[in-house]
């Protein structure tokens, strides 16, 4: 399948599970298995609770204290997939902008980040607050009037700041929290859960495993025309 892109494209790129090789909240949980973690992941699975309740009521299992201790565990073992400096290369020589949309968190992902020099404003995620007892998780990209998906960072809302008949638009992701974004977009780079979906709805898409793939898809489309 080859990629026609008849308008300047712009990428939405997914950060746990996508830009990282495994979900780091999930992750911590699993490491530091706070008790009642895993009934609000299922809660979330099932839909019962919005993506924005479920994570601030997990990130509330661990006292502000262990601020240093999880974000250490999540930097030494987040891993990032293969190919990411080429695909963001492959942007910058092609003047396409990229933006990362995360679910993550601010704490964990700005410092995975800091190496590959994107700029801070290309950047959106969950913010986070130490100051009381709890850590407590602070939303400063809650969705917009168009959607009521209690998305927490609502990736919708930062595609919609790119109108469609003016940009092409990409997503890349893996999982829940883009589905609700894979509707709007042009294509859709896909991995795990969201290749499901997109399989399902019948949305254009492409699986890929690494960002060499990304890359090569990119390398073939006819978007500078």
């Amino acid at each position: 399948m080859t990629a026609t892109f008849e308008r300047p494209p712009v990428l939405f790129c997914d950060f746990d599970g996508t830009i990282t090789l495994s979900d780091n909240i999930v992750a911590a949980m699993k490491h530091f298995n706070p008790p009642g973690w895993e009934p609000i992941v299922a809660d979330i699975v099932a839909l019962k609770k919005s993506v924005r309740q479920g994570v601030g009521e997990m990130f509330a299992l661990f006292p502000s204290s262990m601020r240093q201790e999880v974000t250490d565990y999540i930097l030494n073992t987040a891993g990032i997939r293969p190919g990411f400096p080429e695909l963001l290369a492959w942007c910058k020589d092609n003047g396409v902008e990229f933006y990362v949309t995360s679910g993550g968190i601010d704490f964990f992902v700005y410092p995975l980040l800091a190496p590959f020099g994107i700029p801070a404003d290309h950047i959106f995620c969950n913010g986070s607050d130490f100051e009381g007892e709890r850590i407590r998780i602070t939303w400063p990209h809650a969705c917009d009037d168009q959607c009521d998906n209690d998305c927490g960072m609502c990736k919708t809302a930062v595609i919609r700041r790119f109108p469609q008949d003016r940009f092409t638009r990409i997503l890349i992701g893996d999982s829940i929290t883009d589905f609700a974004g894979a509707k709007l977009v042009d294509l859709v780079f896909s991995r795990s859960h969201l290749t499901e979906r997109c399989r399902e709805l019948g949305l254009p898409h492409i699986p890929f495993e690494t960002f060499h793939d990304v890359v090569r898809h990119l390398s073939q489309g006819d978007w500078k025309r």
